[in-house]
């Protein structure tokens, strides 16, 4: 099922087999060898993940979903246990091309598609393009418009495009050390070993480019954002889950209104988390993903 040209990988020494039991996959890539998360039989599962997370923040869903069907989680480049290239592109737009490249060799169909954060605008545009092969779309705090109206998003994110940014994201490691934990509703859930789990694979400057690009992409890729939003019409059949943290501090609430206006015939659970409500709540989460399927 891997692809022969790509290298095994071993497990990282502060990686817990405990806690992320899964084994290793990689495809290579034009620009770089990605890590995914390949567990279980039956129908595939797709789980998308943003910034500054991997697939390890999918592993209280991958557990279980795994014993009923497939389970894909791939690692984008730049983040996790992939590759992270300096003369990668990293804007959502490359990254959603990755995601289809894994898609097609793996051959996976009548995917459910699960996406978050920047997972939405990255997963969405498979859907977008193929709307024959998913099935299914389970959509947790994220977006697929431009951002353009949201003042204070656009002012933060063309700050962090300067020097300072850059700075603040590569050298300090900004990403995961501060806004990760800003992503919690309740702290407690973010204990230092998990904590550790989203550091140590951006423990240099240059691991974290893919961070920095992200924060870059919130302004620098609207005209991307705004043409996935101009194909909704194109999802509109399948059907939808939408998970939301109600107390999230980095994206705003009315992204679901948003998203309730537009599909307004999507099933919608609020929930009492952050931002990383996978991590919060989640049996809850995986729980309504396997009622939903």
């Amino acid at each position: 099922m891997t692809n022969p040209v790509a290298k095994m990988i071993n497990s990282p020494k502060w990686l817990d087999r405990i806690l992320y039991p899964f084994a290793h996959h990689t495809l290579q890539l034009p620009d770089g060898q990605m890590h995914y998360v390949d567990e279980g039989e039956g129908e595939p599962i797709v789980i998308v993940h943003g910034t500054p997370t991997w697939s390890f923040l999918w592993r209280q869903q991958l557990k279980p979903l795994s014993r009923t069907h497939r389970c894909i989680a791939p690692d984008h480049l730049g983040f996790g246990l992939s590759d992270k290239p300096a003369d990668f592109a990293y804007t959502p737009e490359a990254h959603a091309d990755n995601l289809e490249r894994l898609i097609e060799h793996l051959q996976l169909k009548n995917i459910t598609l699960v996406v978050h954060d920047f997972g939405g605008p990255i997963g969405l545009r498979y859907a977008l393009k193929h709307p024959e092969n998913v099935k299914r779309l389970v959509i947790l705090n994220t977006w697929m418009w431009s951002l353009e109206e949201e003042q204070q998003m656009m002012k933060v994110s063309k700050f962090l495009s300067g020097g300072i940014g850059k700075f603040l994201y590569l050298r300090l490691g900004f990403s995961p050390r501060l806004l990760l934990p800003k992503g919690y509703h309740q702290r407690k859930y973010l204990t230092k070993d998990v904590h550790q789990h989203y550091l140590k694979p951006l423990s240099s400057a240059k691991s974290r480019l893919g961070t920095w690009e992200f924060a870059k992409a919130l302004h620098q890729s609207n005209p991307y954002f705004d043409e996935l939003w101009q194909q909704r019409e194109k999802i509109r059949n399948i059907p939808k889950l939408i998970l939301w943290g109600e107390k999230d501090s980095l994206l705003p609430i009315n992204f679901l209104n948003r998203w309730q206006e537009t599909y307004p015939e999507a099933k919608v659970l609020k929930m009492n988390a952050g931002h990383f409500l996978q991590e919060e709540k989640g049996s809850e989460v995986t729980d309504a993903i396997k009622q939903f399927i």
